[in-house]
């Protein structure tokens, strides 16, 4: 059975008003991760991505580059408990 990992990201650079997070669910579908994603107030993209190792660390790296028209300048990454509460992802609102 393949190692669960949980990650919280935070992606700084031109990444909103680029269809940034409909770019990351999508992504996040494509290869089978949970939770969420929303906008920040202060111009950042947060997202949280739980499932198998392999396929988090996949949407981290896709976050590096991230949609068509962004620009990502930075992310970063927390490791946090895979707790398996999320069961698709989402857009949330902003905060």
């Amino acid at each position: 059975m393949p190692e669960k990992k949980a990650a919280r990201v935070i992606i700084s650079g031109r990444v909103q008003g680029v269809c940034f997070r409909m770019e990351t669910e999508r992504e996040a579908q494509r290869n089978g991760v949970n939770g969420w994603v929303r906008n920040k107030r202060d111009g950042t993209v947060e997202a949280v991505f739980e499932g198998d190792a392999g396929d988090v660390d996949a949407i981290i790296k896709w976050c590096e580059t991230g949609a068509p028209m962004s620009s990502v300048a930075g992310v970063a990454v927390s490791v946090v408990p895979y707790t398996g509460e999320y069961t698709d992802f989402s857009i949330r609102y902003t905060v």
